[in-house]
């Protein structure tokens, strides 16, 4: 009886491990789209500040 118990209680804490591993599993992807969105967004702003500064510079030229 007690061989019983021990393999379900190593079943159950087995499954309970897995079960966290995979709720824990997206958590990786979600940051890595939420930097690339991050980084994205800078260099955006920061093609905008560039065209702006060239296209009023250009307009400066005799």
């Amino acid at each position: 009886m007690n061989r019983l118990i021990g393999l379900l209680i190593g079943v159950v804490l087995s499954a309970d491990a897995r079960m966290r591993a995979r709720t824990e599993r997206g958590s990786v992807t979600t940051e890595h789209v939420l930097w690339a969105v991050a980084v994205i967004a800078i260099v955006g702003v920061v093609v905008a500040a560039v065209k702006a500064y060239v296209t009023a510079q250009a307009g400066n030229i005799k």
